[in-house]
């Protein structure tokens, strides 16, 4: 047989190959409830964030299934699909969040009128789609993809429009599934107003700290307790 290349495997992937396992194997049946979030997180020494990716990629695999106010539930023993290998929403999101807030500085240092009407334009676009009941996807990239070309370099543009393309993966539509809703997606907009007003405000530090907080807020939206990790009644 020959030799495989051998690559790093993502924490998440390896928390989900362990509980696949245990399904696999009959310690969870089909029907059971797996234990809460918090306990697997502290039974394999990891984070929450990163058991949240796991239970999700075993949902979108069909192995399970999340149900709000009761738990997690054992659907299957072998799952019907694969999540393909891609980094975690929450990873992405962290990675954004060190990019995109120096790229919103340079911005604002370059600001100009014909900038501020694109970025509302794309604030307006955003408004109306949450009012259709849309998920604002493509307002919300056309902002992200103004500010990264105010840079003018063309690998920070490429980098930062690959990272939120990352959205369309099965993974992260599962966690939109779960936790974007109309009203998420208001305060998402009114973050990305505070980030308007710096940037036309020519101000390079208030629009750095606008677009950290506006990405810290979205990780902390994914990352924040559900009530699928309640107790058991």
């Amino acid at each position: 047989m020959p030799f495989q290349p051998i690559e790093p495997r993502r924490l998440y992937q390896q928390i989900a190959e362990q509980l696949r396992g245990l399904i696999q194997g009959g310690e969870f049946p089909v029907g059971s409830r797996l234990p809460p979030e918090r306990d697997l997180a502290a039974r394999m020494g990891v984070s929450r964030p990163s058991v949240r990716e796991a239970l999700i990629a075993l949902e979108v695999e069909g192995l399970v299934e999340v149900r709000m106010s009761a738990g997690i539930f054992v659907t299957a023993r072998e799952a019907v699909r694969r999540v393909e290998a891609t980094h975690g929403p929450l990873e992405i999101i962290a990675a954004r969040r060190l990019i995109e807030g120096e790229l919103a500085a340079t911005a604002a240092r370059c600001s100009s009128p014909a900038l501020v009407a694109r970025l509302q334009r794309a604030l307006t676009a955003m408004r109306d789609d949450i009012t259709r009941q849309v998920m604002p996807i493509a307002g919300d990239r056309d902002f992200h993809l103004h500010i990264a070309q105010a840079s003018e370099n063309g690998v920070l543009i490429d980098l930062v429009m690959q990272l939120f393309d990352e959205r369309n993966g099965a993974l992260f539509r599962q966690f939109g599934n779960h936790f974007e809703q109309e009203q998420s997606w208001r305060m998402a907009v009114a973050e990305h107003e505070a980030v308007v007003q710096a940037i036309a405000a020519g101000d390079a530090d208030a629009a750095r700290a606008a677009m950290g907080s506006h990405l810290k807020q979205s990780h902390d939206r994914f990352a924040a307790t559900w009530p699928a990790d309640a107790d058991p009644a």
